[in-house]
């Protein structure tokens, strides 16, 4: 009987395999969750942050283009809460690289999932399946006057 359950469970997990490798990309509100109050808290006001082709002031210094990658577990979450969490996180990650180089603000900000770039100041690009999710964006890491 327990080699039968096993043997049961076992094809059940192979079987459905697939239903794991789900990867839905999606586009995702950079407005709501850059004004939450968590992404407040996190982000700050040390660095300003500019998506697609939104206008901002001149810059004194260019410190290069940065790019960033973040994966979090996506496990019992709906896919926005999932996210809108990474998003977060890639959003931290470029902040800590502004600081880190002298900087003020990252412009230029765009969704790189699976190397494609996207461009827009209104929405991210976000890959979840049933286990991960994740967020890649890139930026221009500047000193505004």
């Amino acid at each position: 009987m327990k080699k039968a359950a096993i043997l049961a469970f076992s094809a059940l997990v192979f079987c459905s395999s697939h239903s794991f490798a789900r990867d839905s990309i999606r586009a995702y509100s950079i407005s709501s969750i850059m004004s939450s109050e968590v992404a407040k808290s996190k982000l700050g006001t040390d660095v300003s942050f500019y998506f697609g082709d939104q206008s901002y002031g001149k810059a004194l210094k260019d410190f290069g283009g940065f790019k960033t990658n973040k994966k979090t577990n996506a496990f019992a979450k709906s896919d926005e809460d999932a996210c809108n969490w990474v998003f977060l996180s890639a959003m931290i990650a470029l902040k800590e690289r502004a600081i880190k180089e002298g900087g003020n603000a990252v412009v230029d900000i765009k969704s790189n999932y699976k190397n494609n770039l996207t461009s827009s100041s209104e929405t991210f690009q976000c890959g979840a399946g049933a286990v991960m999710a994740g967020v890649a964006l890139t930026g221009k890491v500047v000193t505004l006057e």
